[in-house]
């Protein structure tokens, strides 16, 4: 394989930013893609050539465009594609398509993305290597009259889901015989809508379960490690919305144990590059195998806070060719870290989606916190892409105060004009269940009464800011006002900070 001196970024937001930024300290150039739903988006800023795909008249959106894109790495001599995650990144055929166009591919080869993107294929290659499965189907469902059997004989309560792709689309849980037929069209439609295959298959449902993932990578010469752990359990909908690694529900035999199977499904799949093994884990202890991502996760960044490790950076050596210089004795989990993802999202409406334009964007880093966005003030929030806005991801030397330091974080983090999670991020690092590490993916649901933190004096800062919206001067006994100029460049936490000494 040849050094990449040149990479296509076939993504958008914080994550082409992100990609753009290791490859650049490699010295690698990089190019972008422009399209006519977001012509001035940000992440274009950060890209050294940018190829204009707003003039293309195609039915296929721009990201899964196999063609175009190819067209265009060869129209430019790229050496090498990172799709990033979503869109073409756990795409087997896009992945052929590289490897024969002699397009560098960052990411496993298209066997192992085809074997793992399958679950009931990941789940037979499980089955031969002694990682722990779910009771279940042997293979996708037929029809309802075969979920019916398959879930008399697991029992009650049973979960559905898409045999292709993630992201909580295509699962029902079925507590009673008499829903089963329901769920089962559901979850078809589904994901025949979201994967363009109505496949399902069934698993005996985990009551309360936490959510573990182990991070590895793999070169080209048989060497294979794990970066560790991440907790994953805070989720709506089966969609992650707070990660943190390591996981307190872990100690050392049992991360042993699960990094173990993490490393044989890798095996058994001959896989290369980064990935990422989930399991879930019950009440109990036990853990039982859910499935492979063959990308970049959106979560990757704790790993790299608490490891040490450019996990982007070890993505594109591996695929130019280069053997792990890393063994496993040298990786260590130092401190903790926490990620919270910054959503459009209106939390008090069930988390839907909240479309605007964002006035200002403002956060002041720190040596604990990271902060990787794809806006900036002016950003459109349309329907066309992902509600994730950015992450925020903080740093401890302990749980406690990785908590501390991400509200912290959170306090100075300023959206103005849109919805946002930030709100739901700080009830839940609020929360005390949360601080003694008692969650699984039941919390939202199980112990959050209120899904929102409301500040003790946010009535006064929001009145604060309405005035000055209007360029008004706000009196506070009778002679001291806050000056309108200095004020608008506060965050809410400032402002509170400055109403009280007044």
């Amino acid at each position: 394989m040849k050094k990449i001196k040149s990479l296509l970024i076939a993504n958008r937001g914080e994550i082409a930013i992100r990609i753009s930024e290791t490859a650049k300290k490699m010295g690698i150039k990089t190019y972008g893609i422009k399209t006519s739903k977001e012509p001035n988006a940000f992440y274009l800023q950060h890209i050294d050539e940018i190829i204009d795909f707003t003039e293309v008249l195609s039915d296929i959106p721009e990201f899964l465009d196999i063609n175009r894109i190819i067209f265009s790495i060869k129209e430019h001599n790229i050496d090498a594609v990172h799709p990033g995650y979503g869109y073409l990144a756990e795409n087997p055929y896009f992945a052929q398509k590289c490897i024969e166009n002699k397009i560098i591919f960052i990411g496993p080869t298209p066997d192992a993305i085809y074997k793992l993107g399958n679950k009931t294929i990941a789940k037979q290659l499980a089955s031969t290597h002694q990682v722990p499965l779910l009771q279940g189907s042997n293979g996708n469902i037929r029809d309802s009259k075969h979920a019916k059997q398959i879930a008399r004989k697991i029992g009650y309560p049973v979960i559905l889901k898409a045999a292709s792709g993630g992201g909580g689309r295509g699962m029902r849980i079925v507590e009673h015989e008499k829903d089963i037929e329901k769920m089962f069209r559901m979850a078809q439609n589904e994901a025949d809508k979201a994967f363009s295959d109505p496949s399902v298959f069934m698993e005996k449902y985990v009551r309360n379960p936490r959510h573990i993932e182990f991070q590895v990578l793999a070169d080209h010469h048989g060497n294979i490690i794990h970066l560790g752990e991440r907790e994953c359990s805070i989720q709506r909908k089966h969609q992650k919305l707070i990660e943190e690694s390591p996981s307190v529900a872990l100690n050392n035999e049992l991360r042993s144990k699960m990094s173990k199977a993490a490393i044989n499904i890798a095996k058994a799949s001959k896989y290369r590059n980064a990935g990422t093994v989930e399991f879930l884990l019950d009440e109990s202890g036990n853990f039982y195998f859910m499935e492979m991502n063959t990308r970049i996760q959106v979560e990757h960044p704790v790993t790299e806070m608490v490891t040490g490790i450019d996990l982007v950076e070890w993505q594109i050596r591996i695929a130019q060719g280069e053997k792990l210089t890393i063994k496993q004795q040298d990786v260590k989990l130092n401190g903790w870290a926490i990620e919270c993802r910054i959503n459009a999202e209106d939390v008090q409406s069930g988390f839907t989606p909240y479309l605007g334009t964002i006035e200002k964007i403002q956060f002041n880093k720190s040596k604990y916190c990271r902060f990787d966005s794809g806006i900036t003030d002016g950003s459109m929030v349309t329907a066309n892409f992902d509600s994730m806005l950015a992450k925020l991801i903080c740093f401890g030397d302990t749980r406690e105060k990785a908590i501390i330091n991400s509200l912290n974080a959170l306090n100075r983090l300023q959206i103005l004009s849109i919805k946002t999670t930030i709100p739901f991020c700080k009830a839940v690092l609020n929360h005390p269940k949360f601080k003694k590490g008692e969650i699984s993916t039941s919390f939202i649901t199980k112990d959050m009464k209120q899904l929102y933190h409301q500040e003790p004096d946010e009535e006064l800062i929001a009145a604060f800011w309405a005035a000055l919206n209007h360029n008004v001067q706000l009196d506070i006994e009778d002679k001291t006002y806050v000056d309108y100029e200095k004020g608008k460049n506060m965050t809410p936490w400032l402002l509170n900070k400055r109403l009280k000494s007044l």
